[in-house]
């Protein structure tokens, strides 16, 4: 006799996701504020949050226990005897105070992203970027470089966020073989920085735009490694890119559509010496494009973000380093979702 047992069906991930943004907007909403920086290591009352952020009585204690819910908040007591303090991910990553806050990316996604994301089927539908450049404003880098200290945040965002990645491959990649690295599209010189750190035998050079190299230099300096990395400003597509051993690019291949990638590698193949080390850094896609979620978001990104950009799995990295002359390719996890794919001369 045949069971009549069914696997009951349970629509609870449809709604999760799909009403995903309310966990998104309060998350966004509290490092907007600051929140996380604001509170102390022994917390404070709901009152005393409402009298920092200059929130209103009607639904203080739902917005501060859906942090708490949603785990980035502690708590100790109830509402009016509550106290709240950081969990411990909030409180290493989100304190403005902390060198290693990532919520600058955070609040562009809140002030940018968040609202460009809404026309996603447009963008899908006409393959244009749905960013300021839709309704003729500047795009967001011209509007980063104008301002050195806009600049200067967002760098720091941006090595806060790669930091792990960088620490990961400065420690996991055999450098044993090499001497030099020049870092292409080097923003702030972090990359560079863990380099040389962790193999002390090694010279770097970050590389990027005029506008970054003060900054760069600013906080190789602070690190003390300024005799072990040096900057050096150019146009990766219009200028000679330094020749060293190994080549490192860190989210910027999807920045660009697929001839400027191939061309972005030939010239990294060029300027490597036989034996020498391509190493990208991405939210690498897996190669079967059903686990990697964020990967395949962020290719979405490029999307609304860039008139060509996407993101790509190591299946497509490997052909394309092929094409470029490349003999051998292997691919290295870093932290979470990225990945380092690496080619060989």
């Amino acid at each position: 006799m045949e069971s009549t047992t069914k696997t009951q069906i349970d629509p609870s991930k449809i709604m999760q996701i799909g009403m995903g943004f309310w966990a998104s907007k309060a998350l966004l909403t509290a490092i907007s504020m600051g929140l996380f920086t604001h509170l102390p290591e022994e917390g404070l009352s709901g009152n005393e949050i409402k009298s920092k952020l200059g929130l209103h009585d009607r639904n203080l204690y739902d917005f501060l226990d859906t942090l708490v819910a949603l785990g980035f908040l502690e708590r100790s007591g109830l509402k009016e005897t509550a106290i709240y303090k950081n969990a411990e991910d909030a409180e290493l990553f989100l304190d403005k105070k902390k060198p290693s806050y990532v919520g600058g990316m955070l609040e562009m996604a809140n002030n940018r992203l968040y609202s460009f994301w809404n026309n996603l089927e447009e963008g899908l539908k006409t393959g244009k970027p749905q960013n300021e450049t839709k309704t003729g404003g500047q795009p967001i880098f011209e509007i980063l470089y104008a301002n050195k200290e806009k600049l200067r945040e967002f760098l720091g965002a941006m090595g806060g966020i790669q930091m792990g990645n960088f620490i990961a491959l400065s420690q996991a990649f055999d450098f044993s073989e090499y001497g030099t690295l020049c870092d292409l599209g080097g923003a702030g010189g972090f990359l560079a920085a863990q380099v040389v750190q962790h193999n002390p035998h090694m010279k770097c050079i970050s590389f990027d735009l005029p506008p970054v190299a003060p900054l760069a230099k600013e906080n190789i300096a602070k690190m003390g490694l300024s005799e072990k990395v040096e900057t050096q400003s150019g146009d990766f597509f219009k200028d000679d890119i330094p020749k060293t051993d190994v080549i490192t690019m860190g989210n910027v291949l999807h920045d660009w559509g697929l001839a400027e990638k191939k061309r972005l590698m030939k010239k990294a193949y060029d300027a490597l010496p036989k034996g020498g080390a391509l190493v990208v850094i991405e939210n690498i896609i897996d190669d079967e494009r059903n686990k990697n979620a964020f990967g395949l978001m962020m290719s979405l990104n490029m999307l609304i973000e860039t008139p060509a950009g996407f993101d790509f799995s190591f299946a497509d990295f490997s052909q394309w380093a092929t094409e470029v002359g490349f003999s051998e390719t292997s691919i290295m996890p870093l932290t979470g979702p990225s990945s380092a794919a690496i080619a060989i001369k």
